[in-house]
């Protein structure tokens, strides 16, 4: 294991206000200054009335439970909650004899407060790197075991979603492609036909964006990262270049927003849109696979050819080397290799089985277990060691996307997520409640959220609220449903908003020195144009384009 020799100043002499990477203490400061006012103050009176409310749209109750405080007793005060019912049974008046009293309305409402706080808090030291991206993974879970958010083995269990083992396990996975030289052999398959920056913007990011429709998307962003960070450092020697920025970012973001931009595609481009088919359901507006496909696959290619047509306008002007081919350099690299076999074949078939896997099974089985079984066949067919994992997963990656999901649980069960989108919606302006202009709010309230979110969590919370609105509004419910759907998928501008971003920051790293090609304010700088694009692309699919020649339900 590789130890760091700290020969910094500040390490030496104590204490300093100086900022460096992973830790700027005059941010950090101001931050928990803060959130330690949002701490005290008192909860808003509309998140109190939220979670005092009767079956509110868009939180699932728990069996037997009325409210969301009444689900939030009866996980945290499971007793007391239990022996009240008992009691209102029994025509009882309710005893203050309990061990541990049931929350109130207002402590509920303050939970949920400190959860919003905690989500921004975090969002905050992750984009500014004010301390290192481990401890803020570390800090959400500090938070929550400070403020008793959850009970400390659901904490435990929120940090280890089926999406954290995936994340880990495709990163070590592509430890091993990369190790055995398996990755220039797909770069081969993949990118022959693609011999300029050009062609890899509006021919090859349209077909993987569409590939991004049916397979799973992180899974192609995971395959695709290592063979083009091939790309990168060969084009960077052939042009006597040490070190390209803009064409890694060029490269690395390009397939990233791409394969994002693949959800709107069809069904089976994720949960959140099977989420959305069962809200259709409920709502006797049920749309089928080809009827998803009919409405938004044709956005799939238009907005990926928008997408590359940004990142080559963007970055190639500030390419260091004249112009990438990366077509010819995985043909030379492969030529260089020895003959297919061994440890790079064995290294084939379990990827081919992990694909399989994913498609066949990943439905029920998720894609995190999968992904193990072939981690640990890694490990028996002595294709990586230990110490390859260590040096090539990085692990705070994987925290960081483990610590999000924490947040969404959290944020979830205390109905600060509902509250967040009930504020989002009560902040549209009264154009954008009504006809196409409904369709743009949703859009927007999504497309903001999902990027703080999970898609999946976001298309949850939102769903309930936005389809009545649709009624209402006398606008067709799939035209918004849609939308939401749609607008799921634009997490571009936060590392934390999808894996896609995660498994791009982590595995971006130069292949000889191991230096971080991307930073998170990357996805800022780059993601916020591309969602606004993706705003405006499908406002005018929706008002003024495809979707004004289509039927609706």
């Amino acid at each position: 294991m590789a130890h760091n020799t700290f020969t910094d100043d500040s390490y030496n002499n104590g204490w300093t206000w100086k900022n460096r990477p992973g830790y700027k203490p005059i941010l950090f400061t101001v931050a928990a200054i803060l959130f330690v006012a949002i701490v005290f103050a008192p909860p808003p009176q509309g998140m109190i009335d939220m979670v005092s409310k009767i079956n509110p749209s868009g939180y699932k109750l728990e069996k037997g439970c009325a409210t969301i405080t009444d689900t939030v007793n009866k996980k945290l005060r499971p007793e007391s909650f239990k022996e009240t019912k008992n009691q209102v049974k029994q025509g009882e008046s309710a005893s203050s004899n309990k061990k541990k009293p049931l929350l109130s309305n207002r402590e509920v409402a303050q939970m949920a407060k400190v959860m919003v706080a905690i989500l921004f808090l975090a969002a905050f030291l992750w984009g500014t790197e004010a301390l290192p991206l481990g401890a803020t993974d570390i800090m959400v879970g500090v938070m929550l075991y400070l403020f008793v958010i959850l009970p400390i083995n659901e904490i435990s269990k929120a940090y280890m979603k089926d999406a954290v083992f995936f994340i880990f396990g495709i990163l070590a996975v592509a430890v091993g492609v990369a190790k055995t030289g398996l990755d220039k052999r797909i770069g081969l398959i993949l990118l022959s036909r693609i011999k300029s920056a050009k062609g890899f913007s509006f021919l090859f990011l349209p077909m993987l964006a569409i590939a991004a429709s049916f397979l799973s998307e992180h899974a192609l962003v995971a395959l695709l990262i290592p063979v083009l960070m091939g790309v990168y450092k060969v084009t960077c020697k052939m042009y006597g270049v040490k070190k390209d920025r803009s064409l890694a970012v060029f490269l690395l973001l390009g397939v990233c927003f791409a394969a994002n931009h693949g959800g709107p595609g069809s069904p089976a481009a994720g949960g959140r849109n099977a989420i959305m088919v069962g809200y259709f359901m409920e709502y006797g507006a049920s749309i089928s696979f080809l009827e998803w496909m009919k409405y938004g696959l044709p956005f799939v290619p238009l907005m990926a050819v928008v997408i590359g047509a940004y990142m080559y306008i963007r970055c190639k002007p500030k390419f260091m080397v004249k112009d990438v081919n990366p077509g010819e350099v995985v043909k030379a690299e492969v030529e260089n290799m020895p003959k297919f076999g061994g440890k790079e074949a064995a290294m084939a078939v379990i990827l081919v089985l992990l694909i399989a896997a994913w498609i066949l099974i990943g439905e029920h089985a998720g894609l995190g277990g999968p992904t193990l079984y072939a981690v640990m066949a890694m490990f028996v067919c002595r294709i990586v060691e230990w110490e390859d994992l260590q040096q090539g997963v990085a692990f705070d990656v994987v925290g960081l996307y483990a610590a999000a999901c924490a947040m969404g649980v959290g944020l979830k069960f205390t109905g600060g997520a509902l509250w967040l989108a009930n504020t989002f919606v009560s902040l549209l302006p009264d154009f954008m409640s009504h006809g196409d202009g409904l369709v743009v709010g949703v859009s927007l309230l999504t497309g903001t959220m999902t990027n703080f979110m999970s898609d999946g969590a976001t298309v949850a919370a939102l769903g309930p609220i936005v389809l009545p609105m649709a009624t209402l509004a006398g606008v067709s419910v799939w035209k918004v449903g849609l939308a939401c759907a749609y607008s799921s998928s634009f997490a571009n501008f936060l590392v934390v908003g999808t894996p896609n971003n995660a498994i791009a920051f982590g595995m971006g790293r130069d292949p000889e020195t191991g230096e971080r090609l991307l930073d998170v304010l990357d996805f800022v700088k780059f993601g916020l144009p591309v969602t606004i694009l993706a705003w405006l692309v499908l406002w005018f699919w929706a008002i003024f384009g495809y979707w004004q020649f289509l039927s609706w339900s």
